[in-house]
């Protein structure tokens, strides 16, 4: 007499589809300093959970071990939803356990946090930003925007999307393979360097800062027998001549100190800027530069 062995779960595909919308839509909604992402991520895997428990009690004991606190850079951090789901699977047809699960969803936020805050914050929106601002600089204002605001949504729902369905078919072998061949650190080292490439580039092109001291003097022109005033002494040019935009370079450095060393806010900062543009340019009417 034989017996029948027990089918496997599996995921539903439209089930995988619903997990990463969960998370693709409301990853920062409920984002606070006891669990950063950790609502989001349960919201994301209740979908999943529905579909491999039967008992009250393992959907509870699942979603309660995912409220834990969790945080990583969404877009890339899409990869731990997918790794998830198939640890998930697998606990369902006992072949992990939940400490496994945790274990492993812990692990997984400092590379992936790593990656994607270089990859994506750091590196793909500032290009994109750069693309769009050259855009709307050629004359037609609008379009750079309109640009902006359908690719950064497309280009980031397709990233997440595949990377969440690569971390569900690699599942954890692929992401250890990865991380013990050391390509890992030089993904992350890369995407560092870019980073700093491309915002080395972008203050140099769209930060403005001179130094607006002059002398003039007037000379006397014998070839038209006039006095004309000629600059004898320009500061900007001076400096742009030994360190080219080297006051954008120091002010993106003093905004950078100011947010990272000392904490302080978008808002303040933004607020610093204004009250010293509004104090510099009435001094340069007060003293005729800008007469």
């Amino acid at each position: 007499m034989t017996t029948k062995t027990a089918e496997l779960k599996k995921i539903k595909p439209e089930t995988l589809k619903r997990s990463f919308w969960n998370w693709f839509f409301w990853n920062g909604c409920s984002q606070q300093a006891e669990s950063m992402l950790g609502m989001a991520f349960a919201q994301s895997m209740a979908p999943v959970i529905d579909d491999l428990y039967d008992t009250k009690e393992d959907k509870a004991a699942a979603l309660k071990r995912h409220v834990s606190l969790f945080n990583t850079e969404a877009q890339v951090g899409s990869i731990c939803n997918g790794i998830v789901c198939g640890l998930e699977e697998s606990n369902a047809n006992g072949q992990c356990t939940p400490d496994i699960i945790e274990s492993v969803k812990v692990a997984l936020i400092g590379p992936t946090s790593a990656i994607g805050d270089s990859l994506w914050v750091a590196t793909i929106i500032p290009i994109l930003l750069t693309i769009c601002l050259s855009i709307s600089q050629s004359g037609i204002v609008w379009l750079g925007p309109v640009v902006y605001m359908i690719v950064y949504p497309v280009g980031t729902c397709i990233l997440s999307w595949k990377l969440f369905q690569l971390g569900y078919k690699s599942g954890l072998e692929g992401m250890q393979s990865m991380m013990a061949s050391g390509k890992l650190d030089a993904l992350t080292a890369a995407m560092t360097l870019l980073g700093l490439i491309v915002t080395g580039a972008l203050t140099a092109s769209y930060v403005s800062c001179s130094l607006p001291l002059h002398i003039v003097k007037d000379v006397y022109d014998a070839t038209t027998g006039e006095t004309v005033p000629t600059e004898l002494f320009n500061a900007d040019n001076m400096l742009n001549g030994i360190f080219p935009k080297l006051l954008p370079l120091l002010l993106t450095l003093w905004i950078y100190h100011l947010y990272a060393q000392k904490k302080w806010s978008p808002l303040k900062i933004m607020g610093l800027i204004l009250v010293l543009a509004f104090a510099l340019t009435g001094l340069g009417y007060a003293t005729g530069y800008y007469g």
